[in-house]
C-alpha cells in the first residue's frame, strides 16, 4: 500500500461510457463515491469527456480527460491516451483501484500488479451477454467472453458482481477471486408518495394504464420490446400507453416506428432531473425492463423504490433483483404484454407495496459496505451488515 499523511484511503476509480445523460452506471459512480467519502476516505473518478477538467463534487474529486468518441456508440468517449493516464495515475498514487470497464481499461490492471495497488474491476455486464445482443453466435460468443474473463481476472486481485447471475460466467470457468457487492437506492429520492395523478393524466392522454422505460436507447437495451409489448396490449384492447425516458442511437428509428404505427408512446428524451424522474417512476403503473444482459438494473430498481412493479427480461439478472415484486418474461413483446396484464390483475395497493418492500432490501449503505470490502478495507463497527 502507498502511504499518505491522511487516515482513509485514496480510492482511485477509472469509467468508461459514462456522459451527462448516462444512467445506471453514472448513478453508482456517484453514490460509491459519496459513501466512500462519508466513510473517511478519498474517492477519486476519472472519466473521459469533451475536455480536461478536475473538480471537487460531493462524491469526491472527479477528473476528466479529454477522450474520442467511440463510433457508433451514441456519444460515449472512452480513456484512450495510456500515457497521459499512465502518469496521472503514478502521480496521484492510489492505495486502491476500481475499474468499471474491463475491455479498454483492462490493461490498469498489469500496472496496479508492478505498483503494488490492489485492484478490483467491476463487472457491469456480461461479456457474452453483450456479445450476444450485438449478433455474436452463442458458442462464439461464449467462448470469446471466457477467453476474455480469464484474461480479466488474471489482471486484478478482485472481480466484483452485482449479482449472482452475473458472477456466473466467472464461476463456470474456475475463476476463484470473485466477489459479490450488490447496488442500491436512494430509498429517499424514490419512493411512492410522489404518484402524480396529473403527472398521469398528461401521459396517458386518454388511457388507462401507463406503462415506463427507463433506458438508454441502445441495442444491447432492446428498447423496441417495449414497443412490441405496447402492440400487443393495444390489439388486446388494453387502453396503455408507454413513456420513454432514456435517450440513444436508436432513438429516432423508435420514434420513427412508433408514429407509423400509430402507438401511443413518448419519447423524453434524458431525464436530466432526477426528481421529475422519480416523479415519473411513481406515476407510472408498470416499468419495463427488457435488456437481456442486464447484470443488475437501477432503473427497474428506482421504480419499485416508488412502488411501480416492473416486468424483467428473464435473460437478465434483474429477476434476482426485483423477485416476486416483478415478473420475469421471456424475450418477445407477447411474453411481455402477458407479464404485464398478470400484474395489472393484481390489487394496485398489494403490488406496490410489495414492489416498495422490495426495494427496501437494496440500501447504498449497505452497497458501499460490501465495495469496501472487496477492497480489504476494515469497516467501523456497525457498517456492515448481514444482508437479507
Amino acid at each position: 500500500m502507498n502511504g499518505h499523511s491522511r487516515d482513509g484511503l485514496r480510492i482511485v476509480r477509472l469509467a468508461n461510457f459514462v456522459t451527462p445523460a448516462s444512467g445506471g452506471l453514472r448513478t453508482a459512480l456517484e453514490e460509491l463515491g459519496r459513501g466512500y467519502l462519508e466513510a473517511g476516505h478519498e474517492p477519486v473518478l476519472i472519466v473521459p469527456g469533451a475536455t480536461a477538467s478536475d473538480i471537487r463534487t460531493p462524491q469526491g474529486r472527479v477528473v476528466t480527460l479529454p477522450g474520442p468518441v467511440l463510433p457508433g456508440s451514441g456519444g460515449y468517449r472512452v480513456l484512450a491516451n495510456r500515457r497521459r493516464l499512465r502518469g496521472l495515475l503514478e502521480e496521484m498514487r492510489p492505495d486502491r483501484l476500481e475499474v468499471s470497464d474491463r475491455t479498454t481499461l483492462r490493461w490498469t490492471g498489469e500496472w496496479a500488479r508492478r505498483a503494488r495497488v490492489p485492484a478490483v474491476m467491476v463487472s457491469h455486464e456480461t461479456a457474452d451477454g453483450v456479445f450476444r445482443t450485438w449478433g455474436v453466435p452463442p458458442a462464439v460468443a461464449g467462448r470469446t467472453a471466457d477467453r476474455l474473463n480469464a484474461r480479466t481476472a488474471h489482471a486484478y486481485a478482485r472481480i466484483v458482481c452485482t449479482t449472482e447471475w452475473a458472477e456466473r460466467e466467472f464461476v463456470r470457468i474456475g475463476v476463484r477471486n470473485v466477489v459479490r457487492a450488490p447496488l442500491g437506492v436512494d430509498l429517499r429520492r424514490f419512493r411512492p408518495e410522489l404518484r402524480s395523478t396529473a403527472l398521469r393524466a398528461r401521459h396517458l392522454r386518454g388511457g388507462d394504464v401507463l406503462l415506463l422505460l427507463g433506458s438508454r436507447l441502445s441495442v444491447e437495451k432492446r428498447p423496441g420490446r417495449a414497443l412490441d409489448a405496447l402492440a400487443v396490449l393495444r390489439s388486446q384492447g388494453v387502453r396503455a400507453a408507454l413513456v420513454v425516458a432514456g435517450d440513444g442511437p436508436l432513438r429516432a428509428e423508435l420514434a420513427a416506428r412508433a408514429r407509423a404505427e400509430r402507438l401511443p408512446a413518448e419519447f423524453l428524451g434524458h431525464v436530466r432531473d432526477r426528481a421529475h424522474l422519480a416523479r415519473l417512476q411513481a406515476s407510472a403503473d408498470l416499468c419495463l425492463a427488457p435488456g437481456p444482459a442486464e447484470t443488475f438494473g437501477l432503473s427497474a430498481l428506482e421504480a419499485l423504490a416508488c412502488g411501480t412493479p416492473v416486468v424483467a427480461s428473464g435473460s437478465s439478472a434483474l429477476p434476482e433483483v426485483i423477485g416476486s415484486a416483478g415478473l420475469a418474461a421471456a424475450d418477445t413483446g407477447r411474453s411481455f404484454a402477458a407479464a404485464l396484464r398478470e400484474l395489472l390483475a393484481r390489487p394496485e395497493r398489494e403490488r406496490r407495496a410489495a414492489a416498495r418492500a422490495r426495494a427496501g432490501l437494496f440500501g447504498w449503505d449497505r452497497s458501499v459496505a460490501a465495495f469496501l470490502t472487496a477492497h480489504d478495507v476494515p469497516q467501523r463497527r456497525g457498517a456492515l451488515e448481514e444482508r437479507p
